[in-house]
């Protein structure tokens, strides 16, 4: 009876544990498959849909299969809990044959085993699922960081996609609404910079996903990529357009140079030639002319300035009106040659066209009106640059000047220390191994002299022929062929006389502010503004600027006696030297100043009728430690002149024949005549009649025959040079006397009362604002003459 009855147990438990042992199989094949899964699953989804979904599907399956595993393992555990452990294995400890109820113990163990690899299966998914979950909540929240992003900089970028779509083709556009349509993609290009900070963003997101964990979709590469072409697309679209604008706003169609219409106001117009050099219309007058309306009220206010005496200081001062005018006394030499590199002009002797002239402008002034806001007029110094540039280098408007022309004269009112200017300037005509030869050198002299031949005061300073010049350098390098840098400083500190003009810009620009605790002893100006001359004749002997340039002497004073000027106030130091000067001079008399002339440049040798005009011997060149005495050589030779001036004071006037006015008018037919045949003489053999870079010939000729025609070329030039010289001189005594008959005329024809002179010629102002030096009438026998004796005295202080 037992026995039947735990067979019928044995029976019932066994089709229990096959019941069980199938359903733990299933399971442990499903966990197995899970975990499969969840590793094939790895690297995370590259998108966010992706991730989603991943997320999602694994947690649902997971929730959904938790109850069946927690059923399937309780019930398990009651089964395993109704059964023996150990009593039948203690009753049989030797093997043999199993009994059924010995089989079914050993089912039981199975299915124990079973049961707990299943939880430890199920512990084991739970744990990697939650590190999966884990890893995919945190691509998930910087995918939606990303998507954010993406989404933000599309919409930006539609916008402005929308704003590009709605631009017209530049050629469209009325000529008047370019600047309107400049300003505003100019605007608009300043409120989309924000856009690349959000592109950068963007990038560094998409950077952080890299493989093996996390690698992006190819749809989220793509649209990655898609962004920043957009944006390089609009950037590119944008600076386009401005371009296009700007060189439509000054190009395009015919009214070229658009943008500079501005610089001129009713009822003037700015209008263009075929070869675009612009030239000016005068509505009222119906009258046209090359000069801007501005340039030309400068050019008339210039003539104020010609009652000063000595014609280096009169040519500095006109310089320095000009400079401000220009406002290139706010342009650093830096700048300058920011924008000369900007625009590649390095080939110094390419032509440049006009509008190469004006971009290159436009680019110095922009920067100037950046830093210069209020004092700088864009529209109206570009025209001015240009008109003056033109006036120097390009007399006969062909419209195109050479790429050194442009630099020299930019560069030589640009605000720089002297020697700074000097070595840049040096710098352009110097060969690769920074040496430069007599043809460069002339190049670089030519195109500097032509800055005081457009004011008309060319021959004070030797005339346009630049060859003495040139051979006055070479002979200072003991007639090298060629010349480096430093000799060529050595030189120009000696202010040659074709140079001079500019270091005594640099000295009228600083003593502008000066001020000096001192009295001018004839107006009696307290304190001193400017220059400062100091008599080393006289204790306490103070001149102003003013007095001096006019040629006023107090009683007691001459002007022969010599003098030391300053451009900033005196130290203590010099003014003991200088007392000590004055001790020295009150023991000299008048034959040792005679003897011992003294000169503030270097004088250069120039042929003018077999004759020498200034020689390095007659006139020596003082060293730098004695320029407190230079002044006494023109002081003297001033007051000659000043006396010969006096003859047309306010009673000469009056008693004035007619017979001399008669004689002055047939003085005046002669010289004309005779300028008239030197300049038929001149044109019929060939001659230009403007001056240009000599070529300079070489030393050792080849033949017989090179040396007759190198002797005859030189013989040429040299008459070249004495036919200009001569007629240079001519057209200023002729200017002289017209100014005189002008006056006589005046004289004759009003009251007695009005008949007010001051003992000087006044002159009118011309296009050349030549100086009429009527109270030095000797001083234009020769150009040397004229140039030793009105140069003037210059000190050694330099602009810095």
């Amino acid at each position: 009876m037992v026995c039947v009855m735990v067979w019928r147990n044995t029976c019932s438990s066994l089709n229990q544990w096959k019941r069980l042992h199938l359903s733990l199989q299933e399971l442990l094949a499903w966990l197995q498959l899970k975990e499969d899964e969840l590793k094939q699953q790895a690297p995370i989804g590259g998108d966010l849909p992706t991730v989603q979904k991943q997320n999602d599907t694994f947690k649902r399956e997971l929730k959904t299969k938790e109850p069946v595993i927690m059923s399937a393992l309780e019930t398990v555990r009651i089964f395993l809990a109704e059964q023996p452990v150990e009593g039948l294995e203690k009753l049989y400890p030797e093997p043999r044959e199993l009994s059924p109820e010995e089989r079914a113990q050993n089912v039981t163990k199975l299915l124990r085993r079973q049961a707990d690899e299943v939880k430890t299966e199920w512990d084991k998914l739970n744990l990697h699922s939650a590190d999966w979950q884990k890893k995919i909540d945190d691509a998930l929240e910087r995918l939606q960081g990303l998507q954010e992003a993406m989404d933000e900089l599309d919409l930006k970028l539609r916008q402005a996609e929308v704003f590009k779509g709605s631009w017209q083709p530049v050629g469209d556009l009325l000529i008047d609404s370019l600047q309107d349509h400049l300003e505003k993609v100019k605007v608009y290009r300043a409120e989309i910079v924000p856009l690349k900070e959000k592109v950068h963003q963007v990038n560094e997101l998409a950077q952080r996903f890299t493989p093996p964990d996390i690698q992006l979709s190819p749809y989220n590469l793509s649209c990655v990529e898609d962004l920043n072409t957009r944006w390089k697309v609009l950037q590119v679209a944008i600076d386009e357009r401005i371009r296009q604008l700007h060189e439509a706003h000054r190009d395009f169609g015919p009214t070229s140079q658009h943008f500079l219409t501005t610089s001129v106001q009713g009822p003037w117009e700015r209008a263009i030639s075929p070869n675009k050099v612009p030239y000016y219309i005068n509505h009222e007058t119906q009258t046209t002319c090359w000069d801007h309306p501005k340039m030309t009220e400068l050019y008339q206010s210039l003539a104020d300035l010609n009652n000063v005496r000595f014609s280096a200081y009169r040519t500095a001062m006109k310089l320095r009106r000009l400079q401000k005018a220009l406002c290139l006394d706010l342009l650093s030499l830096s700048a300058a040659c920011d924008a000369l590199d900007q625009h590649n002009l390095k080939q110094n002797d390419q032509p440049m066209d006009i509008l190469q002239i004006i971009n290159c402008l436009t680019t110095i002034y922009d920067r100037l009106e950046q830093e210069h806001n209020n004092l700088v007029n864009v529209p109206l110094c570009v025209d001015m640059c240009l008109n003056w540039l033109l006036n120097v280098y390009d007399t006969g408007r062909t419209g195109r000047i050479r790429v050194l022309s442009f630099k020299t004269g930019v560069v030589s009112l640009c605000k720089a220390h002297l020697e700074d200017k000097y070595r840049y300037l040096f710098k352009q005509v110097a060969s690769s191994t920074g040496f430069c030869d007599q043809r460069r050198l002339g190049l670089l002299l030519h195109d500097s002299i032509q800055i005081p031949r457009q004011l008309g005061e060319v021959a004070s300073f030797g005339g346009s022929n630049i060859e003495p010049s040139v051979r006055s350098c070479f002979q200072f390098a003991n007639n090298k062929p060629e010349i480096e840098a430093a000799l060529f400083l050595d030189w120009m500190r000696l202010e040659p006389q074709s140079m001079v003009w500019l270091p005594v810009l640099h000295r009228v620009a600083a003593a502008e502010t000066a001020k000096h605790q001192a009295k001018c002893n004839i107006c009696k100006e307290c304190p001193i503004i400017g220059f400062r001359y100091r008599s080393l004749k006289h204790f306490n002997y103070d001149i102003c600027q003013s007095c001096f340039f006019s040629g006023r002497v107090a009683k007691g004073h001459k002007m022969h006696y010599p003098m030391v000027e300053y451009c900033t106030p005196t130290t203590s130091g010099e003014d003991v030297r200088d007392f000590a000067k004055v001790l020295k001079n009150k023991f000299r008399t008048k034959r040792y100043f005679a003897k011992h002339p003294r000169m503030g440049y270097l004088p250069v040798q120039t042929v003018l009728e077999g004759d020498n005009m200034e020689t390095p011997a007659s006139s020596p060149q003082l060293s730098h430690d004695d320029t407190h005495s230079r002044i006494e050589h023109y002081a003297s030779r001033y007051e000659t002149s000043w006396t010969l001036g006096r003859s047309f004071s306010k009673q000469s006037y009056k008693k004035i024949p007619k017979a001399s006015f008669a004689s002055l008018l047939l003085l005046n037919r002669n010289l004309q005549a005779e300028y008239d045949r030197l300049k038929q003489q001149h044109d019929h053999k060939g001659l230009s009649p403007l001056p240009s870079p000599p070529e300079m010939m070489p030393v050792s000729p080849q033949s017989p025959r090179d040396a007759e025609l190198i002797a005859e070329a030189k013989l040429l030039r040299q008459h070249k040079g004495r036919l200009e010289a001569r007629m240079q001189i001519l057209e200023d005594h002729n200017k002289q006397l017209e100014s005189q008959l002008h006056r006589l005329r005046q004289l004759l024809e009003q009251p007695q009362a009005d008949a007010k002179v001051n003992g000087t010629t006044l002159s009118s102002p011309s296009t050349s604002l030549q100086r009429s030096d009527s109270s030095q009438p000797m001083l234009l026998r020769v150009v040397g003459s004229q140039t030793s004796e009105t140069m003037g005295k210059f000190t050694e202080f330099r602009l810095s």
